[in-house]
C-alpha cells in the first residue's frame, strides 16, 4: 500500500466564510497509500496471508449503500490539476474570479468545498473539492448548464493553457464522517489518500468508524471519502490544523489513547507496502 503526503496553499477564503462563498482553502499536506502488486509472488505471499487478519462477511448489497448515509449522502467531485510553474499565480487568479460565483449562484446546484495550491507533496498542483448536494442528476445538471455558460467556457478554455495535466474522481463520503463544513481559519489542511486492495473497503469502514472517534479532540477531522468513479479503491482523508506543529502533538496524542493503536494496526500493518510522509511549513 503506497503512501504520499503534502500539504495544500489557501487560494481563496476559508473553511468558515459566509455560505455564498467558497468555505476552504488553505495549506493541504497530501498523502496517500495505495496497495501495489508484484510478480515476486513469494515475496508476497506473507504479506497477502496477513491482509484479512478479521474475516468479513459476504455482502449482498453495493459497498456505497452501506458505507454512505444513504439518502443524506452527497457527490463529491475531486480535481488534481498539475500546473506549469510559470503560471501558478495566473491560475489562482483565474479560479478566484471564476469558480466562487458558481459556488454562490443558485442556478447551479454545486458548492465549493474547498480549493488549494499543494504546498508540500506534489509541486504546482492546485486541487478543488465540490459537492453535489443532489447526486448525479445535480452533477448532470450542473456539466449540462456549464456547457452554456461562456464565461465558464472561456475560463476552461484559458485554463487548458495553463495545465500539464489533471485528473479528477466521483467520491462518496463515509457515514460515520461529519459533512464538511465552514471553519475558522488560518488552518493548513492534509489530504491522505489510500489506495485499497479489491474486496477491502467494507473492513477498512469498519475500522475508521471506530478509529475516528479518537480523533475528534481538537475537531481536526474534516472530510472522509471514497471513489465511485475514477481510480476505483480509494479513500482520501481530510484534516485541519492550526499549524504543523498542532498537526504533530495532535496526532502523537491518538497514540496515548487505548484502541488507537490496534486500529492502526489493521488498517497499516502487512498492507503498507511503501510511504513517505512529507511536512510542510508554517503559513
Amino acid at each position: 500500500m503506497k503512501m504520499a503526503t503534502g500539504v495544500l496553499h489557501r487560494v481563496c477564503g476559508s473553511l468558515g466564510r459566509a455560505k455564498n462563498r467558497a468555505p476552504t482553502a488553505g495549506q493541504l499536506v497530501v498523502l496517500s497509500r495505495g496497495f501495489e502488486t508484484s510478480s515476486s509472488r513469494n515475496s508476497q505471499d506473507s504479506w497477502f496471508k496477513s491482509l484479512f487478519v478479521r474475516k468479513v462477511d459476504p455482502r449482498k448489497d453495493a459497498h456505497a449503500n452501506l458505507l454512505t448515509k444513504n439518502e443524506e449522502s452527497n457527490l463529491y467531485k475531486i480535481q488534481f490539476h498539475n500546473v506549469k510553474p510559470e503560471c501558478l499565480d495566473a491560475y489562482n487568479k483565474l479560479c478566484e474570479e471564476v469558480l466562487p460565483s458558481i459556488h454562490a449562484d443558485k442556478y447551479y446546484p454545486c458548492e465549493l468545498v474547498g480549493t488549494w495550491n499543494t504546498w508540500y507533496g506534489e509541486q504546482d498542483q492546485a486541487v478543488h473539492l465540490w459537492r453535489y448536494r443532489g447526486g448525479y442528476p445535480a452533477l448532470t445538471d450542473v456539466m449540462s448548464k456549464l456547457k452554456q455558460n461562456k464565461e465558464f467556457t472561456e475560463y476552461r478554455k484559458e485554463r487548458g493553457k495553463m495545465l500539464m495535466s489533471r485528473r479528477n474522481q466521483l467520491l462518496l463520503e463515509f457515514s460515520f464522517w461529519n459533512e464538511p463544513v465552514p471553519r475558522e481559519g488560518p488552518n493548513i489542511y492534509e489530504l491522505r489518500s489510500y489506495q485499497l486492495r479489491p474486496g477491502t473497503m467494507i473492513e477498512w469502514g469498519n475500522y475508521w468508524a471506530r478509529a475516528i472517534g479518537y480523533r475528534q479532540h481538537n475537531s481536526e477531522a474534516v472530510g472522509g471519502f471514497f471513489s465511485q468513479i475514477g481510480n476505483l479503491y480509494m479513500v482520501h482523508h481530510l484534516w485541519a490544523y492550526k499549524d504543523l506543529q498542532t498537526r504533530e502533538e495532535t496526532r502523537n496524542g491518538a497514540w496515548q489513547q487505548e484502541g488507537w493503536d490496534e486500529v492502526v494496526y489493521y488498517t497499516v500493518t502487512g498492507n503498507s507496502v511503501e510511504g513517505k510522509d512529507e511536512k510542510a511549513k508554517t503559513e
